[in-house]
Formats: structure tokens, sequence, C-alpha cells
């Protein structure tokens, strides 16, 4: 027990030596940093401009007359931003003597180029009623389906998409037979047939015969 006590001593007071020294590294490497941020034009202060340590949560904004102090650590960089000037960002040198920091930083004005509104007055209620008629409402998925079951949109297709295998074969037998059952004589002509021209004319009113790349 006796032989514990000196050891017990000594372990404390090497402890106490390193967390001395831990805490004498990070009290030299501990800045005041403060200064005024001002416009690079006309040196006047900057209100409200964010002083921030970068990766860390820590900040503050200068006062009415430009003018800062936050406590950083050397190394760190420090961002100035503001919505009206462009950002700029400052490195605190790991070398400096003491524990004070002072710098005047300069900040360059950014414009921004917004699109033109246009205020125009109230309408009025004859205008409203007007515009709201004859306002275009895009088509819904009944109303897209109405229009594709239409007949005539239906014929367009048809006469558009290709056929299968099943309907090419059955194409083909049919001109077979046709070749077979008029061999030998003229096939009948539908120039003077009513029935024919009847479905031309309706045809030709359903606009079936336009281009259809127009």
């Amino acid at each position: 027990m006796k032989k514990a006590l000196p050891l017990f001593f000594i372990l404390s007071f090497l402890l106490h030596k390193q967390a001395s020294a831990q805490f004498e590294t990070v009290k030299d490497s501990v800045v005041q940093l403060y200064g005024i941020v001002m416009t690079a034009d006309s040196l006047v202060g900057i209100p409200a401009v964010s002083v921030s340590i970068r990766g860390t949560n820590r900040g503050t904004i200068t006062n009415n007359q430009g003018v800062f102090s936050i406590v950083a650590l050397k190394g760190d960089v420090v961002e100035f931003t503001h919505v009206s000037f462009k950002p700029k960002t400052v490195t605190i040198p790991r070398n400096i003597e003491g524990n004070q920091y002072n710098i005047v930083q300069l900040m360059v004005e950014d414009t921004f180029y917004l699109p033109a509104t246009i205020i125009r007055p109230k309408p009025s209620a004859e205008q409203f009623a007007r515009d709201f008629a004859s306002t275009k409402v895009p088509d819904d998925d009944i109303e897209i389906a109405r229009r594709n079951n239409d007949a005539a949109k239906r014929r367009i297709l048809m006469e558009n998409t290709p056929m299968d295998g099943g309907g090419a074969v059955a194409m083909q037998f049919r001109n077979i037979a046709n070749k077979a059952t008029y061999r030998g004589q003229m096939p009948p002509m539908n120039i003077f047939n009513p029935a024919a021209w009847s479905e031309f004319i309706k045809a030709w009113k359903r606009g079936d015969f336009k281009n259809k790349s127009q």
C-alpha cells in the first residue's frame, strides 16, 4: 500500500503536466479576430454581413458600422457573406504572434438582374368571366381516352399502323383468291358502283385524303 501511493502521485503529476501542456497549446492557438467590413469602391461600413468559421457552427454579424468580433483558431478559414455582395474568405495565419488579429475586409457589390414584373390592374367581373371561359384547360385522361376511341381517330390509327404477321398472311391470301377468281377476265370496277361513290364522298368530307404530315 505504501509503494502504491508514490506511484499514484507520480501518475497524477504526469497527467497534470500533460493537461497543462495541452491547455497551453490550445490557449496559444485561440485568436480574437476583429475588424471592419467595408465596400471596395467607397470604403463605407457594411452592416449585417455574416461572418462565420468554415466547418463550424460559430459565427456573428457586423454591426451598423460594419465592425465585428469573433473567437477563432489559428489556421481557420473565415467566410464573409452578404446578399448584395460577392462572398469573401480569409485564412487566419498560423504563425501570428499573440492572440489577437485584426483585418479590414473589402467586399465588391454583386448585381442581380431579375426578370421584369408587369403589374396590371384588377380585371372587372366581365373581363374575368370572359378570360375564364376562353382559357383552354388541358385534357385529362378521360378526355384523351375519349378522343382515342373516336371512329375517325381509330381509322387514322389503323391506316398508319403496320399489320402484324397474321394480317399480312390474310391479305396475301385475299389477293391470291381475287386473282384466282377473276383469272382470264377483267375484274369488276367500282367506278360505276353508287355505294363506292357514297363511301368516297364521305371519306373526302372527313378529310381522309389530306396529307397526314401537314
